[in-house]
């Protein structure tokens, strides 16, 4: 027996679910509401600690990618007719079946992504807030009523867009995927996900099985693993009329270029370099803490990493001191032994590019006082010290644990030092007086300001997003997730036919 979808024939051996599937579900495979044998090859999955290849998926041509749009753009019209409560249901049953069982989806985030168990575990409780705040999106109102000059009935609602594109990264694969497919589906639309080729279990796989377990119809959610060629192919696929992106400014930049003159909506959620300043009044052994957790968390792969230590000259040599005897206490190994705090970088690419800007800034003139090795992929958590602005450590995105240190006099000094920086996503300030602080951050260029906390977070109900090359379009959370994944529609109602001249 033969399936054709769009031109594409199959034979019905080619697909199987995953009780039917020899060892995991996905090998050779993509996922289109069930698994199907992939037409544009394999992808290897290793782990970067030890370079053992975790599993084999399969990688989406352009013909797949039609297919699972024709699929989707067809499920969709039924989803989103369906109760707001039907909706819903899926997505507390996925919380619930997560919330009991989060292995399924630590066991492939530690050694896939890299990640340290503590970690994960964290990224896991962030898909189960994720998916609780989106079970309740689903029942948000919808609209508003509109004064009218005319007497009728004037309002303004949401409608789903149709099928939502989803581009996802490598570095918290799981929620920052979610983050999109969730309030997509929860608000009627369907979802195809691009997962990092280098995450395509934790960042797609693992959600797609735990969707389908959830009741999920089929057709609504496709999981398709590729590289550039596949990503560009659903910026510009005429049958996906939104694109969330979530990865670098570049990449980003590229996006908007491509979609820009198909006239698409467009959500970039992009890359940071996130300051840290640290106030004359501060405790500096606990700002020193912070200052450790936001650049070395993950290996500083994080897109909220604190990327600048911008501290009170009165303050900077105990902070320093502090910050390099935490660095040098960080055991880093594999993920997978729960003593290790720290996993390693993604690749050698991006090793090389971390160990390139920590030795070119050492060359402009910093001064290592922690780290600046490497074993493998694992990249010791290193400070610099006397950092010259100039210095790529300090002015690009290192995503790597690295903490450049510099210092201020004045406030003003600290503002510009802070505000000096294409990127605006996140910014920290540690203080003793926070209503002060709080002042601060009238004056401060980013999307969040935390006071007394680190750069590094985020929550299922707060509009998270970027100012200037941190990010454009939509925001993702809460209800800000209704203008992000909806269209606006007015509509007007009244009783008889309006009367005009001619």
């Amino acid at each position: 027996m033969t399936i054709t979808t769009n031109g594409i024939t199959r034979n019905s051996s080619d697909t199987q679910s995953a009780a039917e599937a020899s060892g995991p579900a996905w090998t050779g495979r993509i996922f289109t509401g069930s698994w199907t044998q992939a037409s544009g090859g394999t992808i290897d999955v290793t782990a970067p600690a030890t370079g053992e290849v975790l599993s084999t998926v399969g990688q989406a041509s352009a013909a797949d990618l039609d297919a699972s749009v024709a699929a989707a753009k067809t499920a969709q019209k039924e989803w989103a007719a369906l109760p707001y409560d039907r909706r819903a249901a899926v997505l507390r049953k996925a919380s619930q079946l997560l919330a009991a069982d989060p292995e399924r989806i630590t066991k492939w985030l530690v050694p896939e992504s890299g990640s340290g168990i503590g970690k994960a575990m964290f990224e896991v409780s962030l898909l189960v807030s994720e998916f609780d705040e989106t079970a309740a999106l689903a029942s948000q109102p919808y609209g508003e009523l509109l004064r009218s000059v005319k007497p009728r009935l004037s309002l303004a609602r949401r409608v789903p867009l149709g099928v939502v594109g989803v581009i996802a990264p490598f570095n918290f694969p799981a929620i920052l995927a979610l983050r999109s497919v969730a309030p997509a589906l929860a608000v009627g639309n369907a979802v195809i996900l691009k997962p990092d080729p280098r995450t395509p279990i934790s960042g797609g796989y693992a959600l797609a099985e735990l969707l389908a377990e959830a009741g999920l119809p089929e057709g609504l959610f496709h999981v398709l693993p590729g590289g550039g060629d596949l990503g560009a192919a659903l910026v510009a696929h005429p049958d996906v009329p939104c694109i969330s992106f979530t990865g670098s400014t570049p990449a980003g930049r590229a996006i908007g270029e491509a979609a820009g003159p198909l006239l698409k909506r467009v959500h970039l959620e992009l890359g940071g370099n996130s300051a840290f300043l640290v106030l004359p009044d501060a405790d500096v052994d606990a700002a020193a803490a912070a200052g450790a957790w936001g650049s070395f968390l993950h290996q500083g792969q994080i897109c909220m990493t604190t990327g600048r230590h911008i501290v009170h000259s009165s303050l900077a040599d105990r902070y320093a001191q502090l910050l390099a005897e935490k660095a040098a206490r960080l055991p880093v190994g594999d993920p997978t032994d729960p003593s290790n705090a720290l996993g390693p970088l993604i690749d050698e690419r991006q090793r090389d590019k971390v160990h390139g800007f920590v030795t070119e800034s050492i060359a402009q003139g910093a001064r290592l006082v922690a780290g600046g090795e490497y074993d493998g992929l694992f990249y010791r958590p290193t400070v610099l010290v006397d950092v010259p602005r100039s210095a790529p450590a300090y002015a690009e995105e290192v995503f790597g644990p690295v903490a450049p240190i510099v210092t201020y006099d004045t406030i003003d000094e600290a503002i510009e030092l802070v505000n000096d920086s294409e990127y605006g996503l996140s910014v920290a300030i540690a203080t003793g007086n926070p209503f002060a602080a709080f002042e601060l951050a009238a004056r401060i260029e980013s999307g969040a300001v935390h006071i007394n906390d680190v750069t590094v977070d985020d929550e299922a109900v707060i509009p998270f997003g970027g100012a200037k090359a941190s990010g454009v379009g939509g925001r993702f959370g809460g209800s800000a997730n209704l203008d992000t994944f909806c269209e606006t529609q007015w509509i007007t109602v009244q009783s008889d036919i309006e009367r005009y001249p001619f």
